[in-house]
């Protein structure tokens, strides 16, 4: 079994569920609103969790789509990932958009709407030189890979 990170969360509303892990190995909590929003399609609303954490420094959070929701429904995270800093203490609130083409998407109270993942980030250090080692990849950007 993999350590635990122990995190500090408070609640903000009444009624605001904690994020848990479906299942056992499971990479991702959901986050669940606690407000009704109306996205009709392509229209995009910040939705309110409840919930303010404290992310202890060296981690980071990433709000996730959920795969249900963007499949079935055509709802997805906008600034998919959304990053939550370790210093950050607001509201947990997230980005969502309908990208369905005909359908009004309905967000209930109590809906799980994104998954949070906590991840351990390395802080960085710039090192200028005056050229990078060669790789096998070089330049080749977008499509360098092929597609088969």
């Amino acid at each position: 079994m993999a350590d635990t990170l122990n995190i500090a969360i408070t609640t903000l509303a009444d009624d605001v569920t904690i994020p848990a892990y479906a299942y056992p190995g499971d990479a991702g909590m959901d986050l669940r609103a606690i407000e009704h929003v109306s996205l009709k399609p392509f229209e995009r609303a910040l939705v309110s969790t409840g919930l303010a954490i404290a992310i202890p420094e060296g981690y980071a959070g990433f709000v996730q789509p959920r795969s249900g929701l963007a499949i079935k429904q055509g709802v997805t995270v906008l600034n998919t990932p959304g990053l939550i800093d370790s210093h950050y203490r607001g509201e947990l609130k997230v980005a969502l958009i309908n990208l369905d083409t005909e359908h009004v998407f309905e967000v209930q109270p109590g809906d799980r709407i994104a998954q949070l993942v906590v991840q351990k980030v390395e802080n960085v250090s710039w090192t200028v030189v005056d050229s990078l080692d060669e790789t096998e990849r070089g330049e080749g950007g977008f499509g360098s890979s092929g597609v088969a």
